[in-house]
């Protein structure tokens, strides 16, 4: 595996690939990486050539009140993964690569609507910085194919909303969510829960399970999203929110909607988790 960390480098080795008739599959990532982000490399490598992976810690996401300088940062490790999962090529810039004229120059890339609500009412400012990094990426990697985790359920719409309006010539793929045996997402995040924390956060998980039946029975929304809020309180957790949209673009169902996802985001002491469940009606 290759490591580069300035564009023009990158670009040559692109077009080396590219002059070759290989497919480009890049995989943006903050890094600290574990096994959800090794399955995304590996769906990568099932759609192209070449893999592509990005390890940059964007500070455009985060608000001035959240864990830019606490966020874990395993750089080491994370090439040892990355060069046995079937990586060929990382790429790790820095900030000044990233925004050459500083964050208060850089423009920016804006997705209304749908990056407005859940994380990005929560976290105001953060769609936008991930929208203009992965916007950033897209044109200096120009991959054929670029693969997210279904995790990020909003994010991941909100980058095809970008790609479908900017005319972005990248397929997206988004990957299942990866989880723990005893059914919590992996993340980054989950580092910063305690040991007694780290016992009751799969409660998230049954949580959407349960909801998710009571959409198939037909039970009334707003009484299945109180409910589960109520059951996460009671294991601890401060909901942030917990609905039921339309899969498309996060709108509220409609009494003809049957494809529907719910959506989830709660603290557990210092850890903000989030995760989702796709269910039909």
């Amino acid at each position: 595996m290759e490591r580069i960390e300035h564009l023009p480098n990158l670009r040559a080795r692109l077009a080396e690939w590219r002059a070759a008739g290989e497919r480009i599959a890049l995989v943006p990532t903050m890094g600290n990486l574990h096994q959800g982000h090794l399955a995304l490399v590996r769906a990568a490598a099932e759609r192209a050539d070449r893999v592509v992976v990005s390890i940059f810690v964007n500070p455009l996401q985060f608000s001035p009140n959240e864990d830019l300088d606490a966020y874990p940062r395993t750089p080491e490790a994370d090439r040892e993964k990355l060069a046995a999962g079937g990586c060929d090529l990382l790429f790790a810039p820095a900030v000044a690569t990233i925004y050459p004229h500083g964050q208060a120059g850089q423009t920016r890339v804006e997705v209304p609507g749908i990056s407005e609500q859940f994380c990005g009412a929560s976290r105001p400012g953060h769609f936008v910085g991930v929208a203009t990094i992965v916007c950033k990426l897209f044109n200096m990697v120009q991959p054929d194919v670029a693969v997210f985790g279904e995790k990020d359920f909003q994010q991941v719409l909100v980058i095809r909303r970008m790609v479908e309006d900017l005319s972005i010539p990248v397929e997206i793929h988004g990957v299942e969510t990866v989880r723990e045996p005893d059914g919590l997402a992996r993340s980054s995040r989950n580092a910063y829960l305690s040991s007694a924390e780290r016992a009751r956060a799969p409660a998230l998980n049954r949580v959407l399970e349960d909801a998710a039946a009571g959409v198939r029975t037909g039970r009334p929304l707003a009484e299945l999203e109180q409910a589960a809020r109520q059951a996460l309180e009671a294991e601890g957790f401060v909901p942030e929110y917990f609905k039921v949209c339309r899969a498309a673009d996060l709108a509220a169902p409609g009494g003809g909607d049957a494809d529907l996802v719910i959506l989830a985001a709660a603290r557990l002491g210092r850890a903000r988790l989030i995760d989702n469940r796709r269910v039909r009606r």
